[in-house]
This record gives structure tokens, sequence and C-alpha cells, in this order.
């Protein structure tokens, strides 16, 4: 293993590498206390992601929602990425009283060999430790990452993220997920037409419908009310589970909570 497999790429939030202890928002676990650790880069640039500061940075050319919004500018890279020991991290996280660790990103599926380090230090420390890791499903685990994993909450992108096809559908990584037991898929609805490609993709890769939740797309309480009422409704008939974004009914769109 190299010595660039034994550093985490963090993000950084307020100076400090974005570890919190919070609520989960989101999914099959959505209120379960959790402490989050959000790692940087990603291999997707979705339009309306709000960790863009894990991506978008100057001289990219990928469109953002926020583009319009006064005042926003894309990321100096340098000063958004923080470097961290495994040991570091780890002593972060042990200063909670929570054994429910959440990977998020970013994409943290691109530093799978400093993960699987982390969580095994985590449960020579306690046993107990139980992990988590939100993903967009591009990438496949390694055995050694598998191995290590509790959960994964699968979030395949869609034609409404502005990825092209090729980008956010990796056939093998589909596989992987929808044959694995601890994978759950979660996916982000903004339209009726999005349902489709919903459709699509759980008839293709044979996704039982109880792993499927539906999330409306918005960074605000009033666009999240308007969503979820049709949202709901679809999710009784076709056998699905709803999520919504507890986090931002509760804090709104603010960052580290």
């Amino acid at each position: 293993m190299s010595e660039r497999d034994t550093i985490l790429k963090l993000a950084k939030l307020h100076g400090q590498p974005e570890i919190f202890f919070s609520i989960q928002g989101e999914g099959k676990s959505i209120g379960v206390p959790s402490i989050f650790v959000r790692t940087t880069l990603c291999n997707l640039h979705c339009i309306w992601c709000d960790t863009d500061y894990t991506w978008n940075w100057v001289g990219t050319r990928f469109p953002h929602h926020f583009d319009t919004k006064p005042g926003y500018q894309k990321f100096d890279k340098k000063n958004w990425i923080v470097e961290c020991s495994i040991e570091a991290v780890a002593a972060e996280i042990i200063k909670f009283p929570c054994k429910n660790v959440i990977l998020t990103g970013g994409e943290p599926m691109l530093q799978q060999p400093a993960l699987v380090l982390l969580m095994h230090h985590l449960r020579t420390i306690a046993p107990d430790y139980r992990f988590e890791i939100e993903t967009n499903g591009t990438m496949v685990a390694s055995e050694a990452f598998d191995a290590e994993i509790d959960q994964y909450n699968v979030s395949p992108k869609l034609e409404n993220s502005n990825n092209v096809r090729k980008l956010r559908e990796k056939p093998a990584a589909y596989r992987f997920f929808s044959s694995n037991n601890k994978a759950h898929f979660k996916f982000v609805i903004s339209e009726k037409k999005d349902l489709e490609e919903v459709d699509e993709l759980i008839g293709r890769y044979q996704i039982a419908p109880e792993k499927v939740w539906l999330m409306p797309e918005g960074n605000t309480r009033a666009l999240l009310t308007r969503r979820r009422k049709w949202l709901v409704e679809v999710c009784k008939m076709r056998g699905f589970r709803y999520t919504d974004r507890l986090h931002v009914q509760i804090w709104g769109a603010k960052k580290g909570v």
C-alpha cells in the first residue's frame, strides 16, 4: 500500500476537516444519530449538488444552479481540501458519543484504501462501530472495503443531475449494488418524468422495490413541501420507500449539521 493510501482527503469547512455529529437526514437510516466524515473530490458534477465545494473548482466548465446566484464563485481547490492521517480522523470521531459513522462526500469510494484503514482502526478501538457510505453508485467496492461496510446508501444520478449517461450509469457498479444485501437505492426526483428513468433502471438491473427510496430534490423547505405531496403517492402505489431531507427541514441549507 502506498503512502498516499494512508491519507484521507477531506472537505474543509470553516477552516476545519468536515467531521460532525448530527442525525442522518435521508434514506434508510433517517433520524439515526450519526457521525459524518465528508471526503472531498467527486467523479460526477451534479447541477443541483449542495456540497459543490468538494468538486466545483475554479477553471472547471461544469454548470451549477448557483451560477446565477449573486456573489457565487467556483472554489479554489487548495483552500477547500485538507489532508488528514487515519489516526487524526479517528481521534476526531471518538470524541463523539456515537458509533454510527457515515462516510460521505463528494464521492468517498474514490478513497477506498484509506477508508478501509480508517474503519479497521476504529474497530480496534471499539468493535461496535458501524459504517455507512453515501455513494453515487458508479464504482465497485473492493473485497476489503465491502467487508468493512455495514450499509451502502446508493444514490444513482438521473438525467436531472446534468451528468451524461456514460458517466452516471456504470453497469458493473449497478449489478454489484443490486445484488448486495447491504445496498439501498435513493433516487433524487425533480419532476414526474424522472420516474420513467427510475423504472428503466430498476428493470434493467433487477432492483427490488423494497430497496428503493425516492427523495424530492430541493434545498429549501418550500420546494421539498411542493414535491413531497405527489412523490409520497408514487411510493404508495409502487411499493417504494419515501425519504425526505430531514436536515433541510430542521436547519435549512446550512452546512456541517
